[in-house]
């Protein structure tokens, strides 16, 4: 990570890194590489909100230190996203500054074919300004009200649907970022843009904030920022091959953009949920292919992957898989915490384990956690219990890092658990 000087952090990167930006992308300039973070108040509320255990009096303890350093076991997905907007300039500076050791840049293409960071191809209308801009035109879909019937009850919700590739890569930088949210029962575009979850803000999201990023302005910054890369390519929602631009072409375009930036491969742990970019990648850049993340799907228990399967991702060159969080762990007969069958298979196989996402399920202790927690969720009784998640993830299933859309928790764990 590195440190801002001269009270300016978000002034100028460089005169290279988003000259062609709009007025409202504010580069950054006099970066330096830090031995601290800035963790503020999350982590210790977290801990104080504890039940009384052995796991406590050592985070207390460690919450005295006063003395932080970046963690690659910390991984910021999407940037800091449970606060800012995610994927800009904005979010991944941030996730540097609470000292996630690596953050992740989601890649797709635009019209003409040029890499951006966004989770989706097809979510502009909920991560960006777009509807409100003359871009809107563009959208596969452009927006639709929502209908009710005489009482008011909702009918159809709204919608819309826009896509990076509907729009060139000039026009994708007049964007801006937002909190990635949508009200369905909408009327009008600029109630659309709303729906911002309560336990997330649009503090953030201002008119001057919210800068998107390419995925080479991304590595430039990370570059700058000290920080490892974790690039995903995701599913197109066109077809392929787009316009002549074929899956194994869009693959070998991201790993390009990183060697032509002279990042050393073992600085990038390349991710995707299709199996063949996998296969892609260990055939044809094996340097990069030997730390690709191979992202694990499973909405449900049932759907995850055998213990043979496990095995064969590991014969076919594949070294660490990246499961929910859900996949990693279950509970007792006494209502621990426990490691899950997945994870000792993930293990036996000789397979590393990644896992997603902490800090992205809200309030705790509503006892209603949905999809991350579904394995083990009639353990959780209070928001400090998320610190005993990560400790039997660390301690137990031995994953190597965690995706958090707040990274300052997994940071804090990491330094008091003394994970690299």
């Amino acid at each position: 990570m590195r440190r801002f000087i001269a009270g300016c952090v978000l002034l100028s990167l460089s005169t290279t890194l988003l000259a062609d930006s709009p007025r409202h992308h504010k580069p950054v300039r006099h970066v330096e590489r830090s031995s601290h973070v800035q963790l503020g108040q999350r982590p210790f509320f977290l801990v104080d909100d504890m039940v009384e255990s052995p796991l406590k009096q050592k985070l207390q303890q460690c919450a005295q230190r006063g003395h932080y350093t970046p963690r690659d076991f910390s991984i910021g997905h999407r940037g800091a996203a449970m606060q800012f907007p995610e994927h800009t300039m904005e979010s991944y500076v941030a996730a540097a500054r609470m000292g996630a050791g690596i953050i992740e840049c989601d890649v797709t293409f635009t019209k003409d074919k040029e890499l951006v960071c966004r989770h989706a191809q097809n979510d502009l209308h909920t991560t960006t300004n777009i509807l409100a801009t003359p871009l809107a035109s563009k959208c596969t879909q452009p927006f639709v009200a929502a209908t009710f019937d005489a009482n008011g009850n909702l009918l159809t919700p709204a919608s819309a649907e826009c896509r990076t590739s509907d729009i060139t890569l000039a026009e994708f930088k007049t964007l801006r970022g937002k909190m990635d949210a949508f009200n369905p029962r909408a009327r009008t575009v600029a109630e659309f843009l709303g729906g911002t979850a309560n336990w997330r803000t649009d503090l953030y999201s201002g008119p001057t904030s919210g800068t998107l990023m390419t995925h080479k302005e991304s590595i430039e910054l990370f570059k700058r920022l000290g920080v490892k890369m974790t690039p995903e390519l995701k599913s197109a929602s066109v077809d392929m091959p787009f316009d002549g631009f074929t899956q194994e072409a869009y693959a070998q375009k991201m790993i390009d953009e990183y060697k032509r930036a002279g990042v050393h491969p073992t600085r990038v742990w390349a991710q995707s949920f299709d199996l063949r970019d996998l296969q892609y990648w260990v055939r044809y850049e094996p340097t990069f292919g030997r730390q690709a993340v191979y992202l694990d799907d499973a909405n449900t228990v049932a759907d995850l992957p055998t213990k043979a399967d496990l095995m064969n991702y590991k014969s076919e060159g594949i070294n660490i898989v990246a499961p929910p969080i859900f996949a990693l762990l279950s509970t007792d007969n006494s209502g621990q915490i426990v490691p899950s069958q997945y994870a000792r298979n993930a293990r036996a196989a000789g397979l590393d384990i990644i896992t997603w996402t902490l800090e992205r399920s809200g309030l705790l202790a509503d006892g209603n956690n949905g999809f991350y927690y579904q394995t083990f969720d009639s353990a959780i009784k209070t928001e400090g219990d998320m610190l005993r998640v990560l400790d039997v993830l660390a301690r137990d299933v031995g994953v190597i890092g965690v995706f958090s859309d707040w990274p300052a928790t997994t940071t804090f764990y990491a330094n008091c658990a003394n994970r690299r």
